[in-house]
Order: structure tokens, then sequence, then C-alpha cells
């Protein structure tokens, strides 16, 4: 599987796109703002600079793509009015796979724009905002020419799948290697990226066995059930892993202090739940599965680019989501479980 040709979220504005399922993404966002606001805090007062560079890593599209840059814009706002200061420009780098749905983005900046202007009177030329295209895992700016780097929600996918392992302990194995590979690439462009004393504020999935469970997991019983029936060849099993590594706590920092360009200066963790956004009406009261159904739309606007490269066929991968929506409800759901658990961490590079 060329992971980079293939992944990207949902496009577009419909039912199944990521810009209308992406809900527990933006609390994610939310959450780490409060971290967000200190480290700019501290970037900002380490010599007023004029202006601030930024990238988000793994934007993806829809409304999410912007939040950070909006909240970073918020926060400066803050700072600067507390110090009696003029705030400094931004210019705000997005970057995704070249598969996403920049088109969407960009056509969202002129009332991204304008709302800067009627909310917090910042006039033309407090910020700009351009795409950066590529994969996170090589080099994407010149050298020291970020002030700051932030991403939600990415660094747990890998560049490519792991090599067909033999065993159960080989299968952990194989992702945990190509995740310490891949995070400590992440690390070693960013700090050639960063000027000395940038920041990182990273948002990953991480690997908390008593409070949450994979999405994938419902996935894999479908797909065994499906098996069973003759509905899908079992060669499918194999391809059907998706390239996504929830690391350890722990995992995380040994890779960080291995690699040796940053501090961590602080690491939390939180939970959202996959029902995140979910609001229950009075017609979906007498749909046992609507819970169910808005997991599906969740999982299915990240994933779907992934499953149709696997399935090749439409009817099978639409088979997969109604099996889904009920697996996911019995299985996970009614049993009270169901959140995704976040790792959030702030870096200063040495």
């Amino acid at each position: 599987m060329e992971v980079e040709k293939i992944l990207h979220m949902n496009g577009g504005e419909g039912e199944n796109s990521y810009a209308s399922n992406s809900l527990a993404q933006k609390e994610a966002i939310v959450k780490a703002k409060p971290l967000l606001e200190q480290s700019l805090n501290d970037l900002y007062c380490n010599g007023f600079p004029d202006c601030i560079t930024v990238a988000d890593m793994g934007c993806s599209s829809g409304p999410n793509a912007l939040l950070p840059t909006w909240e970073a814009i918020d926060s400066l706002d803050k700072i600067c009015n507390r110090l009696n200061r003029k705030p400094p420009a931004l210019h705000s780098f997005l970057n995704d796979l070249p598969g996403s749905d920049f088109n969407t983005v960009f056509k969202s900046l002129p009332s991204f724009y304008e709302r800067l202007r009627t909310e917090k009177g910042h006039e033309s030329g407090s910020c700009f905002v351009a795409a950066a295209p590529g994969s996170f895992h090589a080099r994407l700016f010149p050298p020291n020419f970020l002030d700051f780097v932030y991403s939600s929600n990415a660094l747990h996918w890998l560049s490519q799948m792991p090599k067909e392992p033999m065993s159960e302990f080989d299968i952990h194995r194989a992702y945990l290697d190509q995740f310490k590979s891949d995070f400590s690439a992440f690390l070693k462009f960013r700090s050639e990226e960063l000027k000395c004393g940038g920041r990182m504020i990273l948002t990953l999935l991480y690997n908390d066995s008593f409070h949450s469970t994979s999405p994938a997991e419902p996935a894999m019983l479908v797909i065994k059930d499906m098996i069973s029936e003759g509905l899908i060849e079992e060669s499918k099993l194999k391809s059907s892993n998706f390239p996504i590594y929830t690391p350890y706590v722990d995992e995380v920092k040994q890779v960080i202090e291995r690699e040796g360009s940053f501090d961590i200066h602080q690491l939390e963790t939180f939970h959202v739940s996959w029902l995140e956004g979910f609001v229950e009406n009075d017609n979906e009261g007498l749909d046992k599965y609507a819970r169910g159904k808005h997991v599906t739309r969740l999982v299915r606007a990240v994933v779907e680019s992934l499953v149709s490269s696997i399935c090749g066929d439409n009817a099978i991968a639409e088979e997969i989501y109604r099996r889904y929506e009920i697996k996911v409800t019995d299985e996970i759901l009614e049993k009270g479980r169901g959140a995704f658990a976040n790792l959030l961490i702030s870096l200063v590079k040495k």
C-alpha cells in the first residue's frame, strides 16, 4: 500500500466528508489551546518578533484546517493586550499530503479573513495563510525558517505499512519500529526547520487500553465475519490493517529523548468521546443504531480512501460500513466504551 499516494480524508462538504464529521478532532484542538497559548507566550516574550511563522502538520480539510491558525491569533492577541504591544503578523503554512482537499480549505479563506476583520479588528497584512503539501516525514521548509510547529491527530499515521510480520508479537514490534523510525524522522526534520528555541505542540492518539478502544477493533470483527461468509477473500485480511500506530506514552518519550533535538516542556493526556457532537433527536431515539451511524461516518471520513483501495468494490465497502454501524453499537457503545485517548506534548528545540 502506497500510503502517501492513497491516504486522504474525505473531501468536500457532503454527508461523509471530513468537514462534516470531524467534531472529535475539533475537540482535541480546543483542549490543546491552553498549552498552545502558554507556548506562544514563551516564544513571543523571548524577543518580541514582528512576525511569527508557524506550520500546521497534517492540517487535513474542512473547518478544522484553519482552527489552529485562529487559536494562535486569538492567543497572541490576548498575550499582546496584556503586554500592551501590537500583535505580530502570523505566517501560517498548512501542511498535508498532496491528495488532501486544499481547494475546500482555501475557498473558506475569504470568510476567515473577514471574520478576523469583524471579530478582532485585524486588517489586511496581519495574517498570511499558505499551503505546504507533502509528507511531514520528510523535509518541508528551509533551515531555521519556522518559529512554531503544530500538529493534531496526525502523528499516529505511519509513512508506510510495516513489512509483513509472522506472529502477533511480530505485528506489534513491526508497527512500533515503523513508528519509531517515522517519529524520529519527524523530530529530526522539524529541528532543522525550526529556529533556535522554536516550539512544537503535538497531539496524537496514544495507547490507553483501559479507557479507549481503537475504531479498528469492530472493523476487524466485521471483516472476519464477511470472510467466514465468503463475501471477502481471506487474502484481504492481511491487507486490511491500516498504517496507524497508537504508541504508549513511554514509547513517545523514549523516541524524543533518543533523537535528542527537543526538551519535553509539558506532557498531558485527555480523552474525547467517539460520540462528540452527537445529538439524539426524537426520530433517532427510536433507532438503536443512531450512535453507531454517527461513529461510522466519523471513521468513514478518515479511512474511506484506504478501505476503497483494499476492497476495490463499492458494494463490499458499503456492506462493511453497514455492518460496522451494528458492530460498533453492540460491541463498543452499548458497553459504555468508545473514546479517543490523546497525548498532548509541548516541546522546545534545544
